[in-house]
């Protein structure tokens, strides 16, 4: 994808590889695919490829232009299912990070880089001028809202449990082959997420030498580039090394320290297994686990944090083990459970019971 793009993204991409996480870049560049197809479309250029649009028409580009196209990702309907032809439209939080990758591109071009007469590319910085618009809540009511969504009590046992024995059987006879031949890893990515915590990016960012089998942790690469070093449930480690165990010889890769860890195989390759590929997976085995209610990997991380707050009740722990920088985050798992608050509600109100 990168060689089909304008050479001044290409150069973004080279320079900020050393700042920015390969999945991050990887997604603003889907971003970017999108934003020129709409603009050769609309007619803002009249380039046929993407590669050809010059900075000219980034330049140039007229404040209601840009806001047109971000009503176009607003308004755009994906398909949420092939088979049934099921669509939805985006969240607000898609359209914040193409509005992020837009804004990071053109701060770029317009302050980072240099031509032959040591100018930026461009001044005019169009993107700056679109808001990012954050749904408002209280921590309350967005504690509320991620509790209705994860797992509770013993439900992600249940759920690794049907992974492991129960899923088969909802499956064709011409679709178990690949069942097979996946589930060792499937099992252990969603293993992994309910026993680490860990950002869907990370874990497909993980390689062979992030693992540390003694001690049961693994390094990460969080948001801003920062490395760090989580701890991961013995029993999620046990089941990595199960999937280890057949990874060499189920997707034909070698066993170097370099090399991603969950890989799949392409045109009789084995490749990193895409972040995409992984959101797809999670939803797969949830829409069948709970009568078509989906979840995503960030959904079950939030089911691990919710379980981590209750068994320890401390939220700096909380909040290191996700990688949050703030406080605040880390409480909105303390808060997750309503039925202590009906409760203490229940209680109080016996008094009055006697007016």
């Amino acid at each position: 994808m990168l060689l089909s793009m304008p050479f001044y993204v290409q150069q973004y991409v080279d320079d900020k590889l050393d700042t920015h996480s390969s999945s991050t870049l990887l997604g603003y560049l889907h971003d970017y695919k999108l934003f020129f197809e709409w603009l050769m479309a609309e007619g803002f250029t009249d380039c046929e490829e993407m590669k050809d649009i010059p900075l000219e028409v980034l330049e140039k580009l007229p404040l209601e232009a840009a806001k047109s196209f971000f009503k176009f990702v607003n308004r755009k309907e994906i398909v949420v299912s092939q088979k049934t032809n099921e669509k939805k439209k985006p969240e607000q939080v898609s359209t914040n990070r193409k509005i992020s990758a837009l804004r990071s591109l053109f701060k770029y071009l317009t302050v980072e880089t240099e031509n032959d007469q040591q100018e930026p590319y461009f001044y005019r910085n169009v993107m700056q001028k679109i808001t990012v618009h954050k749904k408002k809540e209280t921590l309350n009511a967005r504690s509320g809202r991620i509790s209705k969504s994860i797992f509770h009590k013993d439900e992600d046992v249940k759920f690794l449990s049907f992974v492991k024995n129960g899923y088969e059987h909802t499956l064709t006879k011409r679709a178990k082959p690949y069942f097979y031949r996946d589930v060792a890893r499937d099992y252990a990515i969603l293993s992994l997420f309910l026993g680490s915590g860990i950002r869907v990016n990370e874990l497909a960012n993980l390689r062979l030498r992030d693992l540390n089998f003694t001690t049961n942790e693994i390094a990460v690469v969080r948001k801003g580039n920062k490395e760090d070093i989580v701890s991961v449930v013995p029993q999620a480690m046990e089941d990595i090394q199960d999937y280890l165990a057949i990874r060499e010889r189920k997707y034909r890769v070698k066993k170097e320290e370099d090399s991603y860890l969950f890989v799949t195989r392409y045109e009789g390759h084995a490749s990193p297994l895409s972040v995409r590929s992984i959101q797809q997976m999670v939803k797969k085995y949830s829409k069948a686990f709970q009568s078509n209610k989906s979840l995503s990997p960030h959904k079950l991380r939030h089911t691990y944090a919710t379980q981590l707050a209750e068994e320890t009740g401390d939220l700096v722990l909380v909040m290191n083990q996700l990688g949050h920088s703030s406080m605040n985050t880390a409480v909105l798992y303390t808060n997750s459970d309503k039925e202590r608050a009906h409760e203490a509600s229940k209680n109080m109100g016996k008094k009055r019971k006697d007016l």
